[in-house]
C-alpha cells in the first residue's frame, strides 16, 4: 500500500501545481523578510526596552500557511479518494470474523493488541505499525543472493522440490497475484501466555511470508516483567534469566514449542493478517495526521 501511495505521489497533479503556483505568484512582488531585516538599521537592545512605548504586536501568520494548507488539502483529498477505490484485504476480514483474538486498536497509537483466553490462561498479542517506517530491505543482497543462484546449479532433486513448495506456496495464496506482487514487510510479533499466579512466558518472533517464526521463548516468574509496560520494568527484566535463544534447543523442543503456540492460535494465518493490517491501519493513520497537522496549520 505504501509504494501504490508513492506511485500515485509522483503522478503529475496539475491542481496542485495550479494551487501552489497561484499562490506563489501572488508573493512574487514581495521583498523577503529577511531581506527586509537585513536592511534594517541595527539598533540597541537595550536604547530599544528602555524607550519604546508601543503596545506589542503579534507577528502575522506565516506566508507559506496558504500553500501549505491548500498541499494538505489535497493529499487529504487524495488519500479519500484511494481509501474508497480499496476493500479490506480478505486475510484481515476472514480473521477478524472467524478468529478467537479480540482486536484492540487505538487510533493515534502505533501498537494493535490481540487479546484471548485460553482455559485459564491469558493470551495477548503485540504488533505495531513502526516496522512499517523502520524497515530497509536489502535489495542488493537479494540480487546477489540471485545471481549466486543462477551460477551454482542446484541437483535435480533440490530443484524439484524447490518448484514444488513454490507452487504450493502460490496456491495458498491464490490466483491471479503477479509474480511481481510485492513482498509483505516483516512483522515482529510480541506474544504473552500468562497463568494466574505462575508467572507468564514471553515469545518474540516474526510474522514473515506467512509464517511465524520464533526467536525467543522467554520465561517470567512475575508476569510483569513478560509485559514490560514500563521503562522500569523492561529495565528490571533485563536483569533476569529468561532462557537461552530459542535456536540454540534441541530441535524436537522447538517444534514442540511451535506447537504449543498454534494450539493458541499464533498460527499461519496470523502470520498473514498482521502484515494486511498493518497497512490498513497505517493509512488510516497518516489520512489522520495529515487532517490534524491541517487544522493546526489553519488555526
Amino acid at each position: 500500500m505504501m509504494s501504490l501511495r508513492a506511485a500515485a505521489r509522483s503522478a503529475p497533479r496539475t491542481l496542485s501545481r495550479l494551487s501552489s503556483a497561484a499562490v506563489r505568484q501572488s508573493r512574487v512582488a514581495q521583498p523577503s523578510s529577511l531581506l527586509r531585516s537585513s536592511c534594517a538599521p541595527v539598533r540597541s537592545a537595550q536604547f530599544t526596552s528602555a524607550f519604546s512605548t508601543s503596545p506589542f504586536r503579534q507577528a502575522p501568520a506565516g506566508e507559506v500557511d496558504g500553500e501549505l494548507s491548500v498541499k494538505l488539502a489535497s493529499e487529504v483529498e487524495f488519500e479519500s479518494q484511494m481509501k474508497e477505490n480499496e476493500q479490506l484485504p480478505a486475510s484481515v476480514k476472514d480473521f477478524l470474523d472467524n478468529s478467537p483474538f479480540e482486536l484492540k486498536d487505538t487510533p493515534g497509537q502505533e501498537d494493535v493488541v490481540l487479546t484471548r483466553k485460553f482455559g485459564n490462561e491469558s493470551i495477548t498479542v503485540t504488533f505495531s505499525i513502526s516496522d512499517l517506517a523502520n524497515y530497509e530491505p536489502d535489495d542488493a543482497f537479494n540480487e546477489d543472493a540471485a545471481l549466486g543462484d543462477e551460477d551454482v546449479p542446484a541437483p535435480e532433486g533440490s530443484r524439484r522440490a524447490s518448484q514444488a513448495e513454490g507452487e504450493e506456496a502460490l496456491g495458498e495464496e491464490g490466483e491471479g497475484e503477479g509474480e511481481d506482487a510485492e513482498a509483505p514487510v516483516p512483522c515482529r510479533l510480541n506474544v504473552v501466555v500468562e497463568k494466574p499466579g505462575k508467572g507468564a512466558l514471553n515469545i518474540e518472533a516474526m510474522a514473515q511470508d506467512g509464517q511465524v517464526l520464533v526467536e525467543n521463548f522467554y520465561y517470567f516468574k512475575n508476569a510483569e516483567m513478560a509485559h514490560g509496560n514500563s521503562a522500569e520494568i523492561a529495565h528490571r527484566a533485563q536483569d533476569i534469566y529468561p532462557g537461552p535463544p530459542f535456536g540454540s534447543l534441541d530441535e524436537d523442543l522447538q517444534i514442540l514449542m511451535e506447537r504449543y503456540l498454534e494450539e493458541r492460535g499464533v498460527t499461519q494465518a496470523l502470520a498473514v493478517f498482521v502484515p494486511d493490517y498493518m497497512d490498513v491501519k497505517e493509512q488510516r493513520e497518516y489520512q489522520a495526521w495529515l487532517k490534524d497537522v491541517k487544522s493546526f496549520v489553519d488555526e
